[in-house]
């Protein structure tokens, strides 16, 4: 169903080291409206959506993992030469106590990543609306991050994730007016 391509899908640079700014990216790595949450909630809604759309969802889901692969990395390269008192002083004190470097799906709080996060509805409308809040909430949450940290480099990134974000929402509304006007055919059997 895919095929992976051994490159990220934007270019991922940091200026400097910041575990504080490293701390703020786990929300969209594993946060409620992170890339994870976004990823998984688009292709278990597929299952219940039109024909028409299913593809969508798929392409949109699957831009979301490497959405989340950009996210990881910024993590990596904001942490990788902090000292255990930097990590600390960040409040990643905990993650470094139990999984040394490596990553785990919380939310910029520590709260670990639940399925609750994942809303699916079952109504192909609801589900595109819920897209749709899901995507404008990952722009604004883009937008504050970019607002957070002066790294010219990290902007850069983020900024490329705030837009493709507006993209989304741009095409879930537009399969939401695709199934409106679909409902409102007459059809003759």
């Amino acid at each position: 169903m895919w095929v992976y391509e051994k490159k990220l899908q934007y270019p991922v640079r940091v200026s400097k080291c910041d575990p504080r700014m490293a701390k703020l990216l786990m929300e969209q790595y594993g946060g409620a409206d992170g890339e994870l949450a976004a990823a998984l909630r688009y292709l278990n809604q597929r299952y219940t959506i039109p024909d028409k759309i299913i593809g969508l969802l798929t392409d949109i889901a699957t831009e979301e993992f490497s959405h989340l692969e950009m996210i990881a990395t910024m993590i990596y390269k904001l942490t990788k030469d902090a000292s255990v008192d930097q990590l600390e002083e960040a409040g990643l004190g905990p993650n470094y106590a139990q999984r040394d470097s490596a990553l785990f799906y919380t939310n910029s709080s520590g709260v670990p990543f639940t399925a609750a996060y994942i809303a699916s509805k079952g109504d192909p409308i609801a589900d595109l609306y819920e897209d749709i809040a899901a995507e404008e909430k990952a722009r604004a949450t883009y937008q504050w991050l970019i607002d957070l940290t002066d790294d010219v480099d990290l902007q850069d990134s983020l900024k490329f994730l705030r837009e493709r974000e507006i993209v989304h929402s741009l095409r879930f509304r537009e399969a939401v007016e695709i199934l409106k006007d679909d409902r409102e055919t007459k059809k003759i059997f």
